[in-house]
Order: C-alpha cells, then structure tokens, then sequence
C-alpha cells in the first residue's frame, strides 16, 4: 500500500448527503477481488446516461454532463469533498478501491459511516472529517470559478487552502500510523515476520508429525 503522507491537488465537489456504496460503485461491478478494475464504474449511474452493466466498453458509453466529476474543470483531481454520512450502507470493500483507482486519495466529509471509514483507512484512502462551517467553504471555493486546491497533511493533521483557510482534523492513531507507513493488514502481519517465522519452526520441532500434513 502506498504511504500517505501530503495530498495536494483538485478538490471537486459532491453536494450529496447519504451516499451510499451502491451509489460509489454498483453491486453489479462487484466481480472480482482484485482491487482493479473498478475506477471506470465509480458512481456508475450518476455517471453515465446508459445502464451500466460489467464487460461494456466504457469509451462508448454516453457521459452524463450534468454529473460533477464529467465536467473538464474537475478532471485530475485528487481529494472529493462530500457530505454527511458517507460511504453507507453495505460494507463492500469495493467502494473504496473505485476511489482510490479514479484518483481520489482523500475524501473530506462531514462525516462519515463507521465500517466505510475503516475500509478506507485499510486501503490507503484518507477520510478527513470537518465542522458544517469547513465544509461550506470548501464546497463555495470548489464551485466557484477559481476552484479549489487543497493540501492535506496526515502528519499535521491540517487541511490548507487558499485565502488562508486552515482546519485541523482528528483521525485514529492506529489509522493514521498505518496510512503514513503503507500499512495494510498484510502489511502490518509481515512486520511479524520473523517471530510468525519462529513460531512456525518452534511448533514443527515439537510436533513433526505435522510436515507431512503440510507437503499433502
């Protein structure tokens, strides 16, 4: 998993409360566990106009142009701003990897739903939560014609932009530690590597028996 450490970029914006992982990618792309894959078909029906099914050509299909993220001056960009209670509804780990594969390496919200933050933070996307009063702003300079470029400090725990707006964020210790270092559940087990290495030698001197089970 790739560190994250300082995101700088494009910020564009979702105005939508509630939005829910069927909505950030639909059950029907659900078709591997791969973590590819899915970039194309993140918000697949608000995205497109057709009906969105696995295997099309996405080249072909008609964009929606009403759609915030089709509009070329949101092209590139890096962080989502969102509303309340993102990322709800079912658990699927899916939702996350569509993010993180389109290009948005943090989310900032209002909030947040539990189990989709945690899957964030497990698959190397940032979610920064912010006050009402943050988060107006950001939206107002996000829509506006200059736009918004933000950096996102995990170290720091702030939130920059221009015309001075800063906002200071709170995230799990554990969380954070692992987003800085690139750290996965994978990752963090092989940090055990050599006592996991140990242990497995230890357990075959007392119970040799147990080779022959493993080379079945």
């Amino acid at each position: 998993m790739k560190p994250v450490t300082i995101v700088e970029g494009l910020a564009a914006p979702l105005r939508r409360d509630n939005v829910d992982t069927d909505a950030i990618l639909p059950k029907q792309f659900m078709k591997s566990v791969a973590r590819t894959g899915f970039g194309p078909n993140l918000f697949d029906s608000w995205r497109y106009l057709d009906a969105g099914e696995p295997g099309q050509d996405h080249a072909r299909r008609p964009l929606n142009p009403d759609f915030v993220l089709n509009q070329p001056r949101y092209q590139g960009a890096r962080i989502l701003l969102a509303g309340r209670n993102f990322g709800c509804g079912s658990s699927r780990e899916h939702a996350p990897w569509a993010l993180l594969e389109y290009g948005f390496e943090v989310i900032i919200a209002h909030s947040f739903a539990d189990i989709f933050r945690q899957n964030c933070g497990k698959n190397g996307v940032l979610p920064v939560e912010l006050d009402a009063a943050s988060m107006e702003q950001l939206f107002a300079a996000a829509e506006s014609a200059v736009g918004c470029r933000l950096r996102v400090d995990l170290e720091r725990q702030r939130v920059i932009g221009a015309h001075g707006f800063t906002a200071g964020f709170d995230i799990a210790p554990f969380t954070r530690h692992c987003l800085l270092n690139g750290l996965d559940e994978i990752g963090l087990a092989l940090q055990q590597r050599e006592r996991i290495a140990g242990f497995e030698s230890e357990r075959l001197r007392r119970f040799p028996w147990l080779a022959a089970n493993l080379c079945d």
